[in-house]
């Protein structure tokens, strides 16, 4: 039988939930805005360059456990490179 600590701490995992990725234009941009190109990317996930194409065109979604190794890199990348807003130039 599961103890109260093993329940609320699974509760806490569905409550939690997985990060949000980012649209795929703005993991376009934090690529570009790192210099990083699709095939370096592509080459440091383990994957293939149309996948990312495919990442960053909404046509496809990352899955585990490539999902999680990205989105600590978009996340990175976002605290490096934050959106611009509207008053700043780019």
């Amino acid at each position: 039988m599961p103890t109260e600590d093993e329940l609320f701490a699974a509760v806490d995992a569905l409550l939690e939930g997985e990060p949000e990725m980012p649209p795929p234009a703005e993991r376009a941009r934090l690529r570009e805005a790192a210099h990083v190109s699709q095939a370096r990317l592509a080459q440091a996930l383990q994957t293939s360059t149309q996948t990312v194409k495919n990442w960053e065109a909404g046509r496809a979604e990352p899955r585990p456990p490539r999902r999680q190794a990205y989105q600590r890199l978009l996340d990175g990348w976002a605290q490096k490179y934050p959106k611009p807003t509207g008053s700043e130039t780019p």
